[in-house]
């Protein structure tokens, strides 16, 4: 059954920050608050992890994963980043941006995807997220928490709880993140590709918005 910490949204409590980067470390699967929706997170190097987080979401391997970053520079160690993709970066990290890049080799290959051999990569701004990335010290390999067969991700953390507890080893309540995830963007072209409109605005990456 998946412990529950209630975290503060803007200065969490460093004994349950601790404590959940311990679990993530010891291999266990979390669901956390960013600044867009709330996310599955766990260990970048556990496959076994890995697997329960794509059974709860129920996607294959040709689903683009996100490793949520500490800033700028541990993204580069991760994903190739040449001027043009790094102003794009910079103009909107932290914030609620996913950005599909083409993945170094510091990336194991399970991570990536298959054919592309690209990585979802994102700073978030929210600080409950920001400190525990910070206490862990390393990425963390994350998914939006919609659910199978759900459009909206839940934002009621108890009803995360409810619905996933044997399947979770820890749920961080902050309270409500809303129901739009990130906004994905592929940077691996020349001209940056929205693959899925959420929080983030389009205005800074010069995407033109089409409804």
């Amino acid at each position: 059954m998946a412990q529950y910490f209630s975290v503060h949204p803007t200065h969490p409590q460093q004994r349950l920050i601790r404590q959940a980067a311990e679990i993530v470390r010891r291999g266990g699967l979390i669901a956390y608050p960013t600044d867009s929706c709330y996310a599955l997170g766990c260990h970048i190097g556990d496959a076994r992890a890995l697997d329960r987080l794509r059974r709860v979401r129920q996607v294959d391997d040709k689903h683009h994963l996100t490793l949520m970053c500490r800033d700028l520079a541990e993204i580069a160690s991760y994903a190739i980043v040449d001027n043009i993709q790094y102003r794009a970066l910079k103009a909107t990290t932290p914030g609620s941006y996913t950005f599909i890049l083409r993945a170094t080799r510091e990336v194991p290959r399970r991570l990536m995807h298959p054919k592309r051999k690209t990585i979802g990569v994102r700073v978030p701004a929210h600080q409950v997220a920001r400190a525990l990335l910070d206490e862990l010290g390393e990425p963390m390999l994350s998914a939006t928490l919609i659910l199978p067969g759900q459009r909206d991700a839940p934002t009621d953390p108890e009803e995360i709880r409810m619905i996933l507890e044997h399947q979770l080893d820890l749920v961080i309540d902050s309270g409500s993140c809303g129901v739009l995830p990130s906004t994905v963007v592929d940077l691996t072209e020349d001209t940056p590709q929205l693959i899925r409109r959420g929080r983030g605005a389009l205005a800074p990456l010069g995407i033109i918005a089409t409804e």
